[in-house]
């Protein structure tokens, strides 16, 4: 799932990716990667119990981004 901000009167160009992968023992991790569109961004990966878990998750980052201008 992409997600970008532009505002160009503040210069605000910035994206927020996240994808749910399984892992090797039946966790599941949802993998965020964010920064400025154009340069390689910050990642950052968080395990979770169950693949519903880790959706619950997204979802509620998601909410947070859409309140603050990322579509």
């Amino acid at each position: 799932m992409d997600l970008a901000r532009i505002d160009p009167s503040d210069n605000v160009n910035r994206f927020y990716r996240m994808e749910i992968m399984p892992g090797l023992f039946g966790d599941w991790s949802l993998v965020r990667e964010w920064g400025r569109i154009g340069q390689p961004g910050q990642v950052r990966v968080d395990w979770y119990d169950t693949e519903a878990a880790a959706k619950d998750a997204r979802f509620d980052i998601l909410m947070k981004k859409a309140k603050r201008g990322y579509e």
